[in-house]
């Protein structure tokens, strides 16, 4: 049942003092919670989830109360309204489920060991203790925490420890926060720690199962992202400390609890002596995200989670901001157009996306609501828009006056709004309310009409749409001074073509540097321009034009075969980001042939002919002083290198599995993923599958397993692949935070896919028990739709998943997902043909 309204409503906690005796061994939890707080009536409700409640004392009264499990709720009443104190005894099991208090398990030389950690985002704290526990109700918390602790264990959480007595650990008193960002764990830890130029102490944690360097490269982003915010937020961090948390089990990337952020151990350790400049970004960017998060998210806070955008798009556009000052040379904007802006584009496009705010009561709708497409990639492209409109100075103001009008207290995409609008003078609300309340987004057509150059917008979509006429604000960001800063209306007319080009002497071009959420569809005329001085356009530009060509071709507003002759011109491009979009393209053709056919062949020629000089340019292994784009560029032409089936790169990469078989990690981290996967396609047999998968159970690095477990499920053979997937319920070997990526693998793998697809469904409900609770758990259907392509696989899909349309949290992406495959059978169905003779064609 729908949780209409909002316990805040009727009791409003100023503190609580929790106390939780936890037992590892036998997995229970005890606990007091203390609340202090205003009740605004006689009837008040609680939070708890699972937990089993013993008594309930108000003023040291005790009261009767009951359970109320289909509103998470236990209900009394106190004697009047006001001042109350609310002492509760409880237990509680400790999970498996990633959420709430729960336990990551890790070895260490063959010992098995583990830690306590929390996950509390969205509503999971009611799971630990009982609460208020929605974003407004903020409070002051007194953390203590009892353990059956052992010699050598550390104990964390958002503040500092102030004691320990009787085994039990005292926490210094929080900020005011919300309860979604409480925050502890215990074990056997190691750490470092470094103190920022304002004194606020660094630290970054993880497991003795890695090694201490790991510790280093996240110590240092951590440290130095602190000092950026503080400047550029004009506003100083405001606790004492900033405690960063590997944990061996984590389901989502990180979490901002304040004061203790902790991360998946991929998204926080690296090993700086084998490591990749991709992995290196990677790791600065979830860190910096997650501090950002500490003002933007945790000091001031939306006001309910239909605004969870302010916290998610906000961060996401601002790590980007960060790293780009802490490390210029890595250009990091450029990562930004080959990751968020794609996935925004592609997911946006389909009919029945989600707008970036959205209205939501419902605790299980909540966790669908984290579309990373759409609240943080959508979101923050909006938020880029704003800042390309208003410029650094004026979002540092409103940001400030934002954080001093709001801070420890509660806001609303509103208020940010008001405070851009105040700072820069312009009326932000207005523009971006098309853009947030609204889903989707416009193509803008470029045309010349009658001599005339005219400008439209419409809807985009792939795939079946219902077209209802919205419109959009659009910051055009044009070349020509002559068109409009805003295209607000449906149409426009600039002016007389012929007379602009001359004036401006290039072609015509809009939305330069990609920072406006739209595509432009050019006419022939002026497609042609740009493309006669392609060479001329930096690479942001030549990777807009081919991504453009891609969607458009998505939407049909295009063949795809008119893209397949235009490839070759930036198979040669020394830019990463060309590089990739260009790849992305081709490798898209996959689609269009089937496994070991004729079109393939001529297909593997293609990509050969693409690869080539790239290849014998770069080669398998780094070179001294090579530039970051060469070092991204390698592995992106190997692995279509190695689709293409290229005797030399095949024997080339066997010569390194070969040379270093027995040491597999010392493999240069670059192209250790595509040693491995040729190995396993080209060379594999049930001995080396046996030896990857111990290499992946023994292993405590994260890249090194995720290049394990990338070549594992590449496997062609028939038996070997029923091997792989017998191993997705053992999570000695596969973690459940990593079993999505172990069933994609072997889905996407041809030779893989009846068997992944086979064992998702027989254990379907297995994992809904197992990782239902989970807010990444609606991404195991989009991963399954990514892959589909054929009309006996839409059935199948609608067949399985059509009797859970009615399921909370599960009807918008089921439905959405259908439309993907149903618009992707089409259009193979009717251009595999076209796109086949046209790459036959370009090899000829």
């Amino acid at each position: 049942m729908a949780e209409l309204t909002h316990f805040y409503q009727a009791f409003q906690p100023t503190h609580y003092n929790i106390y939780l005796d936890i037992n590892r061994e036998t997995k229970k939890i005890s606990g007091k919670t203390t609340i202090t707080g205003n009740a605004k009536n006689k009837a008040v409700a609680i939070h708890q989830k699972y937990l089993k409640i013993d008594a309930v004392l108000v003023d040291e009264q005790a009261v009767p109360f009951t359970i109320d499990d289909a509103n998470d709720a236990v209900r009394f009443n106190v004697p009047a309204a006001g001042e109350v104190t609310i002492a509760i005894d409880y237990t509680a099991p400790l999970t498996d489920t990633m959420m709430g208090i729960y336990p990551s398990y890790y070895e260490v030389d063959g010992v098995k060991k583990q830690i306590i950690g929390t996950q509390f985002e969205t509503n999971a704290a009611r799971q630990a203790f009982p609460c208020v526990d929605e974003p407004e109700a903020k409070a002051t918390f007194d953390v203590a925490i009892k353990y059956d602790e052992h010699e050598g264990e550390v104990t964390l959480a958002n503040m500092p420890e102030v004691k320990v007595e009787n085994g039990v650990h005292y926490f210094d008193t929080t900020v005011k926060m919300s309860t979604y960002l409480i925050a502890f764990a215990f074990g056997e830890l190691q750490g470092k720690q470094t103190t920022t130029k304002s004194g606020v102490q660094i630290g970054v944690f993880a497991t003795k199962a890695h090694k201490a360097n790991e510790l280093d490269f996240p110590l240092d982003i951590a440290k130095r992202s602190i000092e950026f915010y503080e400047d550029f937020y004009q506003t100083p961090y405001p606790l004492p400390h900033s405690w960063q948390l590997g944990l061996p089990d984590f389901s989502a990337g990180a979490m901002e609890n304040w004061g203790l952020v902790t991360y998946r151990e991929a998204a926080l350790l690296l090993d700086p002596d084998n490591t990749t400049l991709d992995r290196k970004q990677y790791v600065a960017t979830v860190i910096a995200h997650e501090l950002a998060h500490q003002w933007f998210g945790d000091l001031v806070t939306m006001k309910w989670w239909d605004d969870l955008w302010l916290n998610e798009s906000f961060a996401n556009m601002m790590e980007y901001v960060a790293v780009d000052a802490l490390e210029p040379d890595w250009h990091i904007w450029e990562t930004y157009q080959t990751s968020e802006v794609p996935a925004a584009l592609q997911r946006d496009a389909t009919d029945g996306v989600q707008s970036v705010h959205v209205e939501v009561e419902d605790p299980a709708e909540i966790d669908a609501l984290f579309d990373g497409a759409i609240v943080y990639a959508k979101g923050s492209r909006m938020l880029v828009m704003v800042r390309a409109l208003i410029g650094d100075e004026a979002l540092r103001k409103g940001l400030k006056n934002y954080f001093d009008a709001h801070q420890y207290n509660n806001a609303t995409g509103a208020d940010l709004w008001a405070a851009l609008g105040e700072a820069s003078g312009i009326d932000v609300g207005a523009i971006m309310h098309s853009w947030l309340e609204q889903p989707g987004y416009p193509v803008v057509t470029a045309a010349v009409v009658d001599g005339q150059l005219t400008l439209s917008q419409q809807q985009f979509f792939i795939g079946q749409s219902e077209e209802v006429g919205r419109q959009w604000q659009i910051p055009l960001n044009s070349n020509y001074a002559a068109a409009p800063e805003l295209l607000k209306d449906h149409s426009v007319t600039i002016g007389d073509y012929q007379a602009l080009r001359a004036e401006n002497g290039e072609p015509f071009r809009l939305n330069v540097g990609d920072d406006s959420h739209f595509i432009v569809k050019y006419d022939d005329q002026l497609l042609a321009d740009i493309l006669d001085h392609v060479d001329e356009l930096d690479a942001v530009a030549q990777l807009q034009l081919l991504q453009d060509l891609r969607l458009l071709a998505e939407g049909r507003q295009l063949s795809y075969e008119t893209i397949v002759p235009l490839l070759p011109r930036f198979a040669n491009s020394t830019s990463a980001i060309v590089n990739e979009t260009l790849y992305r393209i081709a490798n898209g053709f996959k689609r269009f042939v089937t496994p070991d056919s004729a079109e393939e062949l001529k297909l593997q020629a293609f990509m050969n002919q693409l690869t080539a000089d790239q290849v014998a340019r770069l080669g398998l292994t780094p070179k001294a002083g090579e530039s970051n784009d060469d070092q991204l560029i390698r592995p992106i032409v190997l692995g279509a290198a190695l689709y293409a089936k290229n005797v030399d790169v095949i024997a080339s990469a066997h010569n390194l599995f070969k040379n270093n078989r027995g040491k597999l990690y010392s493999l240069p981290a670059d192209t250790r993923l595509y040693v491995l996967i040729n190995e396993v396609r080209n060379f594999g047999n049930a001995e080396l599958i046996d030896e990857l998968l111990a290499e992946y159970r023994q292993s405590a690095d994260a890249s090194y397993k995720g290049s394990l477990r990338a070549a594992i499920v590449q496997t062609t053979d028939p038996e070997l692949v029923a091997k792989v997937v017998a191993q997705f319920k053992d999570a000695a070997t596969v973690k459940p935070q990593d079993l999505r990526s172990w069933y994609f693998g072997t889905l996407a793998n041809h030779y893989g896919e009846q068997a992944a697809w086979d064992w998702f469904r027989q254990n379907w409900d297995w994992m809904e028990e197992a990782l239902g609770g989970d807010m990444e758990f609606t991404t195991y259907i989009t991963v399954t739709a990514n892959v589909f392509r054929t009309r006996t696989r839409l059935e199948e899909f609608k067949d399985f998943f059509e009797p859970k349309l009615g399921t909370p949290g599960l009807t918008r992406e089921i439905k959405m997902d259908t439309n993907v495959i149903e618009s992707r059978v089409k259009l193979i169905e009717e251009e595999k043909d076209a796109v086949n003779a046209a790459i036959a064609q370009v090899i000829e």
